[in-house]
């Protein structure tokens, strides 16, 4: 499973593709810099300069928004790494990733894989893959605060303590606020808001202790944007940011830890079985996006050790700012997006959760293995 290298992304020529050419000519003090300097001290440069006054100035203002691009950039990775740099020994970090067993979350577990790193899959779903001798996978109900309490016992035992914990695992129900019943609302939340909590309280600990490890928020463009049938996930997805901003500040501040890193992913529609249905409106802007392109910039945000956000596709980075917008253009978005779930008939990851919730009640947590936890009484 290689790295996308093509000159066009998986999705084919979207307004990604015009963004990262302009990125990378117009915006590229590298090669608009040149340009101004032999404007200045070559006879030929200043006399284009003298004869084309106006596409100077157009010259010199994209130098000056690339050079404050640049500057932004360095600024926002210092702050976000507390200006603290740190060293990943790759072949000895441990990755835990819930809702690995296929999807985006099972890329990610290939792909790390690959690069010889351990990885522990949680999941409730069995492997869709084949694992090879790095992947270690242990049937968890990660919404379950024990289950989890006992499965990680059992990492540490078997595996070691994880340095790297990725909450990708995520549902979606697809329900009005009126359809939606308790179950489907509290199975959201628990999966896509609580669990966070959850695996952070086990593994975090440890990398707190040690100065040393990442944790991965996946949340979504939803987290910024609501839209029908949606509000329940939007709102756990929002939660979800809300906790990463909240564990990143508090890694600094409360438990000295400044070299704990902490991504937050936010992407957008990508064609998973979770999301079969999903009717998107801006393919060229908001294109679909492949699983393999979200699990790859995982990856590779990963393995670069650093804190960061990653907003997928970029058109994306407009939905952050939709707070600030007027409210009719907001309320015209949302009601515009209204016929994206109309055919929304995602795979559900527990199809019957009044029976999911009554059998939590009588399940006792027996010995564990690595591909099993739960056994009802």
């Amino acid at each position: 499973m290689p790295f996308h290298n093509g000159y066009l992304p998986r999705e084919g020529f979207k307004a990604d593709t015009v963004l990262s050419i302009i990125r990378n000519t117009a915006l590229n003090p590298k090669l608009i810099l040149p340009l101004i300097l032999l404007a200045r001290y070559t006879k030929k440069g200043s006399d284009l300069s003298i004869l084309h006054p106006t596409a100077y100035k157009r010259i010199k203002l994209l130098a000056w928004l690339g050079l404050a691009r640049v500057v932004n950039n360095y600024l926002s990775n210092g702050v976000l790494n507390n200006w603290v740099k740190d060293k990943y020994n790759w072949s000895r970090e441990i990755v835990v990733i819930t809702g690995g067993a296929g999807g985006i979350g099972g890329q990610v577990v290939q792909l790390l894989a690959e690069k010889g790193v351990s990885v522990v899959v949680l999941d409730i779903q069995p492997l869709t893959y084949d694992a090879g001798p790095r992947v270690h996978f242990f049937k968890c109900d990660i919404t379950s605060r024990s289950a989890l309490s006992t499965v990680a016992a059992e990492i540490r035992k078997k595996v070691g303590d994880p340095t790297i914990l990725i909450n990708n695992a995520g549902v979606v129900q697809g329900r009005t606020i009126l359809e939606a019943s308790e179950k489907d609302i509290q199975f959201t939340f628990d999966v896509n808001t609580f669990a966070h909590y959850w695996t952070v309280q086990e593994f975090l600990p440890f990398m707190i202790k040690m100065n040393h490890g990442m944790v991965v928020t996946v949340a979504s463009v939803a987290s910024w944007v609501t839209v029908p049938n949606m509000v329940d996930y939007a709102a756990s997805k929002a939660a979800a940011y809300a906790f990463h901003e909240g564990l990143t500040a508090e890694l600094a501040t409360r438990y000295k830890a400044p070299k704990v890193r902490t991504v937050v992913v936010n992407q957008g529609y990508t064609t998973t079985p979770l999301f079969e249905g999903y009717h998107n409106d801006s393919p060229f802007l908001m294109p679909a996006l492949k699983p393999a392109t979200v699990a790859e910039a995982i990856v590779k945000k990963v393995l670069s050790g650093t804190s960061g956000q990653l907003i997928l596709p970029a058109m994306g980075n407009t939905m952050a700012s939709l707070a600030a917008m007027p409210h009719w253009y907001q309320y015209r978005l949302r009601a515009k997006n209204e016929g994206i779930m109309k055919k929304f008939s995602g795979r559900k990851v527990v199809k019957d959760l009044d029976r999911f919730y009554e059998e939590k009640k009588g399940q006792v947590v027996e010995k564990v293995e690595e591909s099993g936890v739960l056994v009802p009484k």
